[in-house]
């Protein structure tokens, strides 16, 4: 009697049946058919060796093989019948041993997830069950993605370091960052889960259902969340529960009969009093709502979904209401009296127009309440409008704005008449309503030491990897084209995405004309000292030549693919301590290149470089009309009570063009209370017990809390290196 061993280490018979079938499937997979006698042969083969290389079992009075062996014989067999069925049978059996290491892969990190946590993104709590099985579903997708999406030279490039691709779990799932269209959504009302939503009659329940809609759509999706323009889409919201006041004390006077002696006119101006007070507590309170939401319930994909509000353009009187409402509440905090702490989210976005926010303009009180918020806050960031380049240039001439997505994506012209090309001098861009479709990143220091190595030419490496890249967005591409749009609803058929009304069963593949996929990049610094042993503030001439190649190559493509690519400065937050790994096995310790624990971030100066906020807004000015499609800046301000100074930094930036941040580590006491900027202990009560906020990237996470940190170790690195940022 013979039993096969299985992996699992379960026992069956042997019956050569199996086999015969097996061999079959594989003959079937190679195009042919394998004759009676050819099967015979096989079965002969294979029953005579499996007798002859079984062994006893210890303890029983049969034999056994293990199924290793039996695939041995099966392919020896094969060898000599028929060579295609063999290699077929091969690839099979060598697709099923990598699946199974794969689940093994993902077994092992999800254990690690479960008891050692996941750091990977500063907004993610790997401690809780929901977050944990999201986590886990992440790595079973991104193995999914390389084996069955890449080649093997996409996978190994991915594999040694020289390119990154991000979002590996989501990114054929669904689409990446976008300036969510919810004024769309909302006029007329729409449909989320089976329910028609009429449209909001009033601002408490247009901000009630603003909550749905992003928890909704924001879960649809990887990345960044942004409402752009917010102060301008609650305003008619506001005009409704303006009149409903009005009418609401003008009904009040008139129940109380004849006994009331004013005038119309004093009627009209205690009416207009009383309901501009409770609009403003509804803005109040709507911003507050949503606050405790965003930061407080995860979404379904298991993360606090990363939402961007931008706002300030607004001068009429509901308009700047909303500006310095949501201002107020994010400057007060969030908690217990006494224990209030600014919260992360939404990330706020001030939009500065030097024309409406300059010195004795008509809102530049706006503007100081806003500098006022950012010294307690550390929000908003500001975007200029008013200044040189890209996206200034597009308000001036058109009046759009372009809003950023997440902590500092921007995406490319798409023409309303014209599409990718502008069809006459009337023909304007549209922004609000597109999304991106991923990113890509290069890792500079790690091509240039492939060139070096290979004794190659850098440009000749560099432009290889970027073929890589433009392949892969192609591919990503045509795969996103077969998506349905039930996929997300309120983006694809409520109108949330531009052109975003179609039916159930349609494709998205009309929409993906207009958008943009990202060529990402990092440690432009580390690059420059590989070529000549300068940082970027020493020299940079030949990273600026780097970045042109980048342009000019893009530019190139674009017009080839008819693909709105786009250059992204790569934020890297757990990727800057992962490719210095990469780079060590690679290539080892270089001083001043991988003697950290991370790399440096896109184009910025290094954190530890010993300069003036004015030095890094001029050192990084060089590079930053050649990262149109991801890029912001920031500098690092270690006091909060010089608000001239601050606006000065500011408004400096806005003359630049810049999206600006300004830093600053808030540190809270959880026991008494105390805030100040940057402590260990508490001066007032001695506790260790901190909670720390700091910029992770363009955006803010907690780098301390209670002893615990949701910011991976090369990051912290690069935090307590920080003198410039």
């Amino acid at each position: 009697m013979l039993k096969v061993i299985k992996k699992d280490g379960t026992e069956e018979d042997f019956n050569v049946e199996k086999v015969v079938i097996a061999i079959t499937k594989s003959a079937n997979r190679a195009l042919v058919i394998l004759s009676e006698y050819e099967l015979d042969k096989v079965r002969k083969f294979v029953t005579d060796k499996a007798k002859k290389m079984a062994t006893q079992k210890e303890g029983a009075d049969y034999d056994v093989i293990d199924i290793p062996t039996m695939h041995f014989i099966v392919e020896s067999a094969l060898d000599t019948i028929n060579a295609d069925v063999a290699k077929s049978y091969r690839d099979y059996r060598n697709y099923k041993q990598d699946f199974y290491k794969m689940i093994d892969n993902v077994y092992k990190k999800v254990q690690a997830i479960d008891f050692i946590g996941d750091r990977s993104n500063a907004n993610t709590d790997s401690t809780l069950v929901s977050t944990k099985r999201c986590l886990g579903w992440n790595e079973l997708n991104g193995e999914f993605y390389k084996k069955f999406f890449l080649n093997g030279d996409e996978r190994q490039a991915m594999k040694d370091g020289y390119i990154y691709i991000h979002d590996r779990s989501a990114r054929l799932d669904t689409y990446n960052c976008c300036l969510f269209d919810v004024a769309n959504v909302f006029k007329g009302g729409f449909e989320l889960g089976n329910i028609k939503y009429t449209e909001p009659t009033t601002l408490a329940i247009a901000f009630n259902v603003l909550g749905d809609v992003i928890m909704a759509s924001a879960s649809q999706q990887y990345g960044g969340w942004t409402a752009p323009e917010m102060d301008k889409i609650l305003e008619p919201y506001a005009q409704k529960s303006y009149k409903k006041f009005v009418q609401e004390y003008h009904d009040m006077v008139s129940g109380l009969g004849e006994n009331v002696n004013i005038s119309k006119e004093e009627l009209d101006k205690k009416a207009d009093e009383y309901a501009t007070n409770k609009v403003r507590r509804d803005f109040e309170q709507g911003f507050q709502a949503l606050e405790y939401k965003l930061n407080t319930v995860g979404s379904s994909r298991g993360d606090y979904p990363f939402v961007t509000f931008t706002f300030g353009l607004g001068t009429g009187k509901f308009e700047r209401m909303a500006t310095l409402a949501m201002l107020k509440v994010r400057k007060g905090g969030q908690g217990a009296p006494g224990f209030k702490k600014a919260v992360l989210f939404p990330k706020l976005v001030f939009l500065y127009d030097e024309n409406i926010h300059g010195k004795g303009k008509c809102a530049e009180d706006l503007f100081d309440a806003a500098i006022d918020c950012s010294s307690k806050a550390q929000y908003p960031d500001y975007l200029s409008m008013s200044g040189e380049g890209y996206i200034a240039s597009i308000y001036q001439k058109y009046g759009r704005v372009i809003s950023p997505m997440g902590c500092r994506a921007f995406l490319s012209p798409y023409w309303e008449k014209g599409g990718q090309k502008q069809c006459g001098d009337d023909d304007k861009p549209v922004y609000v309503g597109r999304f991106n479709g991923g990113a890509i990143s290069l890792n500079l220091p790690m091509i240039f030491m492939k060139a070096k190595t290979e004794g190659k030419d850098f440009f000749e490496v560099y432009k290889y990897y970027l073929e890589m890249i433009r392949h892969l967005h192609i591919k990503t591409r045509d795969y996103l084209a077969k998506i349905k749009a039930s996929k997300s609803p309120l983006a694809f058929m409520e109108g949330g995405l531009y052109k975003g009304n179609l039916k159930a069963d349609e494709t998205i593949k009309p929409l993906l004309d207009y958008v943009t996929f990202s060529f990402g990049y990092t440690a432009l610094n580390e690059l420059q000292r590989l070529y000549n042993g300068k940082s970027i503030i020493e020299d940079g001439e030949f990273a600026l030549q780097v970045m042109q190649y980048l342009n000019d190559y893009v530019a190139k493509i674009k017009a080839e693919d008819g693909i709105l690519y786009a250059i992204y400065g790569t934020p890297a937050e757990s990727l800057i301590s992962l490719q210095v790994q990469q780079f060590r096995e690679k290539y080892g310790i270089i001083e001043g290149v991988s003697d950290k624990e991370y790399f440096t971030n896109s184009f910025h100066c290094h954190v530890a470089e010993d300069i003036t906020p004015i030095q890094k807004q001029d050192y990084e000015k060089r590079f930053w009309e050649l990262s149109n499609g991801g890029k912001i800046t920031y500098t690092r301000y270690p006091i909060d009570y010089n608000m001239e100074a601050f606006k000065t930094i500011v408004r400096r930036g806005m003359a630049m063009g810049f999206y600006q941040g300004v830093n600053m580590e808030k540190c809270y006491c959880e026991d008494c209370g105390y805030e100040q900027i940057d402590m260990k202990v508490c001066p007032k009560c001695g506790s260790e017990h901190i909670t720390e906020v700091n910029r992770v990237c363009g955006y803010l996470g907690y780098s301390r809390v209670n002893g615990r940190s949701f910011i991976n170790d090369g990051k912290l690195a690069e935090i307590r290196d920080r003198k410039s940022m």
